[in-house]
């Protein structure tokens, strides 16, 4: 089966260590921009340089790469997906939408598109829709940390704390390193009360390297 690879950038970081970031970033674009002057007919070039547009958040960059690249090759499912990917960042949900429904003609079963496909809804307002699309993903998925931090995200939106703190378990025993899960399932935790939970879901954030300065105001709730 086709899969597509998502490269996803976390940035809890200092504002020093980004700023290096977005040097190294922009150093990767200006190549990629000076090879395709050189062979401009290149997909896999521009789908480089897409990706370095979409790391910067350039969206309407990457949009025009996406488009060009689809206009020759229409059934691209990187360009696709990531295109789907960038019309949501820039609230053209109809044709992101489009994007992600193309992509499952081709391979209806793939993940990543239908995770996209269920986030897009909530962002556009399918409530329920959305929700029910993340409980058939985590039932197709149970093994993906992703399926199930995605639904914790939205019950969380829904004051649906307990559930969330659940879900956001679940994903970090699958993923037992992402601190975005951890740090989200510790401010649930201190808004529920359960200062002593949070506390060690702090700790393990900092031996996973997050400097403890990023951290004191989510100290600060539990009384440090």
């Amino acid at each position: 089966m086709k899969r597509i690879i998502i490269s996803l950038i976390v940035l809890l970081t200092t504002a020093s260590g980004y700023a290096q970031s977005a040097v190294s970033l922009r150093d990767s674009l200006n190549a990629a921009e000076k090879e395709l002057e050189l062979r401009p007919d290149s997909i896999n070039l521009r789908l480089k340089k897409a990706r370095w547009n979409v790391e910067l958040g350039e969206w309407d960059y990457a949009k025009n790469e996406y488009d060009l690249i689809l206009l020759h090759d229409p059934d691209n499912l990187s360009a696709l997906y990531f295109r789907a990917f960038v019309n949501t960042k820039l609230g053209r949900y109809g044709f992101a939408r489009q994007d992600y429904m193309n992509v499952l003609r081709q391979v209806p079963n793939n993940y990543e598109a239908k995770l996209g496909l269920a986030l897009l809804d909530d962002k556009d307002k399918k409530k329920t829709k959305a929700f029910d699309e993340i409980n058939l993903l985590v039932q197709a998925f149970p093994d993906s940390a992703s399926a199930y931090a995605a639904r914790a995200g939205m019950e969380e939106e829904r004051q649906m704390l307990y559930l969330a703190e659940y879900d956001y378990s679940e994903a970090i025993m699958r993923d037992p390193t992402n601190t975005d899960y951890i740090l989200n399932r510790a401010n649930i935790l201190i808004t529920l009360g359960k200062k002593a939970e949070a506390r060690r879901d702090l700790e393990l954030l900092i031996r996973l390297g997050i400097p403890c300065a990023n951290l004191s105001d989510y100290f600060k709730r539990i009384g440090k």
